[in-house]
């Protein structure tokens, strides 16, 4: 039922709308209950989910609110410091440093440089982190996003919300 009404669908695209949905809902989301809620999250093509003991009704509320919002104009809604991909382009640039500062000397005494060089491509990578979820793995564009149906499921801390969406061209 999460097929496009146009030809010019793109399950990159989808995802990344999916991805920016997801991230506005779980700021939202911690907003209402806390920095500390145990909250995290999933996005593909055709949905997103949402992994916590969380309120049915909260999440639904949060997540049309996030889409509203997101449409509003609120693009900061769709970066999140939690994210996956800020620990990938972290991971990746440190990897890069410590191979290059260690080169091919004495492995044990180039430690403390290579340690150094690691955090300090960890410390670059946050603002870089963003700018990948900015232009890679979110999108702004959302306006023919739409919330299809939200559905709860498991108990507990092991619950789960699947917040199904579907894109719809505007009727001019």
């Amino acid at each position: 039922s999460n097929m496009p009404i146009t030809g010019n669908f793109s399950p990159v695209m989808a995802t990344r709308q999916n991805h920016t949905l997801e991230h506005a809902t779980i700021s939202l989301l911690l907003q209402r209950f806390g920095i500390q809620t145990k909250i995290a999250g999933r996005a593909t093509v055709g949905c997103f989910y949402i992994y916590g003991n969380l309120p049915a009704d909260e999440v639904k509320k949060a997540a049309h609110e996030a889409l509203a919002r997101l449409k509003e104009g609120e693009k900061e809604l769709a970066i999140s410091p939690f994210c996956g991909t800020n620990l990938v382009v972290a991971g990746v640039m440190a990897g890069i440093a410590s191979l290059i500062a260690a080169g091919s000397r004495n492995r044990l005494l180039g430690l403390p440089r290579v340690l150094t060089v690691a955090i300090g491509a960890v410390v670059a990578a946050q603002p870089l982190g963003r700018l990948v979820q900015k232009h890679l793995t979110t999108t702004p564009d959302i306006a023919n996003l739409h919330i299809d149906r939200i559905t709860r499921s498991g108990r507990g801390t092991g619950g789960s919300h699947k917040i199904e969406t579907i894109r719809m061209e505007a009727t001019p």
